[in-house]
């Protein structure tokens, strides 16, 4: 294992310990019952070698094989072939197992046809596959966006084909075009758009398989969201625990920040502090609801499914520090969510309680970045007013 390979593991157990799934799907998760699934990349592998098959042969195959990054053979079924005059087109349905992934049942489609530049295999990105407009994604500007490993896998089978009719590229050159029916729609649920790649869905994958709910595949999401930004040269970014907070920090600050320096972290602050530290940020904002916010004060870590809920003997001593009388730290104890203490504390005019939880929460961010990062905590109420703050304003 490089260096590199060896921080990104030691930086993931991170992410792991913060991940919060519901109870039913972790339970699935920890005795390995999650269905599997298969990559945009390896569809658009088997897509393609289908598609090849049938442009040599004139005889369309209903299944395939596909070689994985490690090695590893897989089959996949073709949904359909269509052929004409001149090119040949063949999709198959990505299937994302258990994970919840919004291309999950899109078809992926994979086009040969003839060039006459012998000897040539051209593969390019067609309607609904992403074009990027942005740096730091480790793709040229203005290619598609279909990720080194995919390409490769996509190459690799069609040079199995290949192999069988070595006479063929001696004759003539291919052009490959892998397309995503729909791929423009599907995009917008994605973070495509922030990333700057524009017009479609991205053909992703590093091991060609999809583990449900993988902690790797959202830190990778975090990690290249930050590039994107530090590569259009923010130092600044605003990490939110998810869509509606960031509506929300975007109402506060304006035009003072550009769309590429917020990031949606989820689960996953303390990993998404540490890469802004490693990677050199200067300035983080945190901003969420007081569930998440709370979590994160109390430093809890989520490797067990009754620690991830929030305490509220936490949440009553932080009141009675700020004031609270015995009658509301009983009514806080036997709260049901945070959400309902949160009720509790605006019902009795409680002052400072939400700013001792931000300031509980950046306390506890701070060991992830040796205390060499700047980190401001914002909490929203449910309606998008700031009610907790620190460092106050």
């Amino acid at each position: 294992m490089s260096e590199s390979d060896e921080k990104i593991s030691n930086d993931l157990s991170i992410a792991e310990s913060e991940q919060d799934l519901p109870s039913e799907v972790r339970e699935k998760k920890l005795r390995g019952q999650l269905k599997t699934g298969y990559t945009t990349g390896t569809s658009a592998a088997a897509a393609s070698k289908s598609a090849l098959i049938t442009f040599l042969t004139g005889k369309s195959v209903e299944k395939v094989q596909v070689t994985l990054p490690k090695g590893k053979v897989v089959q996949l079924k073709v949904a359909w072939t269509r052929m004409n005059e001149k090119s040949i087109t063949s999709a198959v349905i990505k299937d994302a197992g258990d994970d919840p992934d919004v291309t999950h049942g899109a078809e992926i489609c994979s086009t040969v046809e003839s060039t006459s530049n012998k000897g040539e295999v051209k593969i390019i990105g067609g309607a609904g596959v992403g074009k990027v407009t942005k740096p730091g994604l480790g793709l040229l500007l203005g290619d598609a966006a279909i990720n080194p490993i995919p390409m490769k896998m996509i190459t690799e089978a069609i040079h199995e084909v290949l192999n069988l009719y070595p006479e063929v590229i001696k004759k003539q050159g291919l052009k490959v075009i892998i397309s995503v029916p729909g791929g423009e729609e599907i995009a917008k649920k994605t973070d495509n758009p922030r990333l700057g790649i524009l017009g479609g869905i991205s053909i992703l994958g590093t091991t060609g398989i999809v583990l449900p709910y993988s902690t790797a595949s959202f830190a990778a999401a975090i990690r290249q969201s930050l590039d994107v930004g530090i590569a259009l040269k923010a130092d600044t970014f605003i990490l939110t625990t998810g869509g509606r907070s960031e509506d929300f920090c975007k109402g506060l600050f304006g035009d003072t920040y550009v769309d590429h320096c917020y990031v949606q972290m989820g689960d996953f602050a303390g990993y998404s502090v540490k890469q802004c530290h490693d990677k050199r940020v200067k300035r983080v904002f945190i901003a969420g609801f007081i569930g998440k916010l709370t979590k994160i004060a109390m430093g809890v870590k989520q490797t067990h499914v009754r620690g991830s809920h929030v305490n509220m003997e936490f949440m009553a001593k932080l009141a009675e520090t700020v004031g609270a009388s015995e009658e509301v730290l009983k009514l806080i104890l036997d709260a049901n969510t945070a959400r309902h203490v949160s009720e509790i504390i605006d019902a009795h005019n409680i002052k400072g309680f939400y700013d001792l939880i931000c300031s509980n929460a950046a306390s506890q961010l701070s060991n992830y970045s040796k205390n060499e990062l700047s980190i401001e905590v914002i909490m929203f109420d449910f309606k998008g007013y700031v009610i907790g703050r620190f460092p106050k304003n």
